[in-house]
C-alpha cells in the first residue's frame, strides 16, 4: 500500500504540474489574441517552466516572439523545436513559420527551403504554397535589384572615369596654356633685356682711316696750340726788352 500510495502522489504531482502548464499556455493564448504579445511571451515562458516539453508552449511562444519582431529568437526557437519534433503536421507547422522568420531577416533562399520542408511534412497547406511563390517571386526581385545596382554601380563609375578624364584634359590644357603664356613672357622679357643692352653698349669701333683722319686733326690742333704759345712767348720778351731800354 505504501508503495502505491507514492505512485499516486507522483502522478497527482505530474496531474498538477500539467494543468498548471496549460493553465499558462491559455492565458498566453488569450493574450496573443488581445495582441498583447510581450505578456503572452511571459505566460509561455512560464508553461515552459513548468513542463519544457510543451510543444504547445514552445511553438507558441516562437509565435510571440515573431509578432514582436524578435526575428532571431523567434528564428532560434522553431529551429530547436524542428530538432526534435517527429509529427509530420508539426514539423510542417513549424517549417512554415521558420520560413516566415527567414523572409523577414531577408534570407529569402533560405525560407524558400524551409517553405519546402513544410511542403514535404504537410503538402496540402495552400498557405505554404502561397508563401513560397511568393518568396521566389521576392528572390527573383532582390537578384534583379542586384543586378540594376550593379549596373548602376558600372555606370557611375564609367561616369567618375569619363569625368576624371575630362578634368585630366582640362587640367593639361590649362598647364600648356600656362607654359605658353610664361615661356612667351619670358621671351619678352629676354627681348627687352637684349635691348637695354644694346642701347647701354659703347659705339662700335671706328674705321683705321677716320683714326688717321682724328690722330692728324689732333696733331694740326697741337702744331697750332704750340704756334700760338711760341708766337705769345715771342711777343712778351719783345715787351720786356723794350721796357728795359726805356728805363735806361
Amino acid at each position: 500500500m505504501r508503495i502505491i500510495w507514492s505512485i499516486l502522489l507522483i502522478l497527482n504531482a505530474c496531474t498538477a504540474y500539467a494543468q498548471k502548464e496549460r493553465k499558462f499556455v491559455r492565458e498566453g493564448n488569450t493574450l496573443f489574441n488581445k495582441q498583447d504579445f510581450e505578456k503572452a511571451e511571459v505566460e509561455y515562458r512560464k508553461a515552459l517552466d513548468k513542463k519544457e516539453a510543451s510543444y504547445e508552449g514552445a511553438f507558441n511562444l516562437g509565435d510571440a516572439l515573431y509578432k514582436q519582431k524578435k526575428y532571431e529568437e523567434a528564428l532560434q526557437q522553431f529551429s530547436a523545436l524542428t530538432k526534435r519534433e517527429t509529427d509530420k503536421e508539426r514539423l510542417g507547422e513549424l517549417y512554415h513559420n521558420l520560413g516566415n522568420t527567414l523572409l523577414e531577416l531577408e534570407k529569402t533562399e533560405e525560407s524558400i527551403e524551409a517553405y519546402k520542408e513544410s511542403l514535404r511534412n504537410r503538402p496540402a497547406s495552400e498557405e505554404t504554397k502561397y508563401n513560397l511563390e511568393y518568396a521566389r517571386l521576392k528572390k527573383q526581385q532582390q537578384e534583379q535589384n542586384e543586378q540594376n545596382q550593379d549596373q548602376q554601380n558600372k555606370d557611375q563609375q564609367d561616369q567618375n572615369e569619363d569625368q576624371q578624364d575630362q578634368n585630366r584634359d582640362q587640367n593639361q590644357d590649362q598647364q600648356e596654356k600656362q607654359n605658353q603664356e610664361q615661356k612667351d613672357q619670358n621671351q619678352e622679357q629676354n627681348q627687352d633685356q637684349n635691348k637695354d643692352q644694346q642701347q647701354q653698349q659703347p659705339a662700335s669701333k671706328i674705321s683705321r682711316e677716320d683714326a688717321q683722319r682724328l690722330l692728324e686733326a689732333l696733331q694740326n690742333d697741337e702744331k697750332r696750340v704750340q704756334e700760338k704759345v711760341q708766337k705769345e712767348r715771342v711777343e712778351r720778351q719783345k715787351a720786356q726788352r723794350s721796357k728795359i731800354e726805356k728805363d735806361w
